[in-house]
């Protein structure tokens, strides 16, 4: 059975990064995903070419930023 709310963290992570990269912090109060780091992992399961930075920001060291390189052509069901 597919978890809904898993899927549409991930389709609501996927949009951002079509865009723009994503850090962690963006995740947890743009995107209300309060674990990016599993949907990011499962994401490169399916295919996609993410990329993990680490950064710094607000003060915060070691804050991870997502990078989408590429996209999968045909994603598994």
């Amino acid at each position: 059975m597919a978890n809904h709310a898993a899927e549409s963290q991930r389709n609501r992570i996927l949009e951002w990064l079509r865009q723009k990269p994503l850090t962690t912090f963006e995740a947890k109060e743009q995107l209300d995903i309060m674990q990016p780091a599993t949907r990011i992992f499962e994401l490169k399961e399916r295919g996609y070419n993410i990329i993990t930075q680490r950064i710094t920001q607000n003060g915060h060291n070691n804050v991870a930023r997502y990078v989408l390189l590429a996209e999968v052509k045909h994603e598994p069901r």
